[in-house]
């Protein structure tokens, strides 16, 4: 009969999608876009009336969840656009090293050692410098504490602290 060997199979991530279809028209002020390819949170949308081309514009000006930086994009409002599926997730931070990266652990008591200081990470995100001083500042005064994760589009990145309360 056929010999066919072994198989091999290619890993695959989960297949969740990192974002959704959304009608342009739909989305807020504060609320999530997706714009060339980056996860951005709106800072400004406005809405031009139908034209004689007859489709109504939504002007959106939005800043990088991750970057901060501002990007601007222009939709008819009928038309579908995307928003990003974002995640904030606590690990309980144990240590840095000497090369920037943060010892976290989750609530299952997993550890990670992947996720970079903010102020070491180029371009240095907003508010990197304050985040990154925070945390070597808890750790010296050996307090317990959480580092904020926020995870979109397979990115993840340390955006905030929380002390832990007893």
């Amino acid at each position: 009969m056929g010999d066919a060997g072994e198989e091999t199979f290619e890993s695959q991530d989960s297949g969740a999608a990192e974002s959704f279809p959304i009608e342009a028209g739909q989305i807020r002020k504060g609320g999530l876009i997706m714009i060339k390819g980056r996860p951005c949170k709106v800072s400004d949308v406005t809405s031009s009336k139908t034209g004689k081309h007859g489709h109504a514009k939504c002007h959106f000006v939005a800043i990088d969840i991750f970057t901060g930086k501002k990007m601007e994009d222009l939709v008819p409002a009928s038309h579908t656009t995307y928003s990003p599926f974002v995640k904030k997730i606590e690990y309980q931070c144990m240590d840095v090293d000497e090369d920037g990266f943060v010892s976290v652990m989750d609530a299952e008591g997993n550890t990670r050692e992947d996720l970079k200081l903010p102020d070491t990470i180029s371009p240095e995100p907003p508010g990197a410098a304050e985040i990154s001083k925070r945390i070597r500042d808890l750790l010296a005064e050996q307090k317990d504490f959480y580092v904020v994760v926020q995870s979109a589009c397979g990115h993840e990145q340390i955006m905030d602290t929380k002390v832990m309360t007893a």
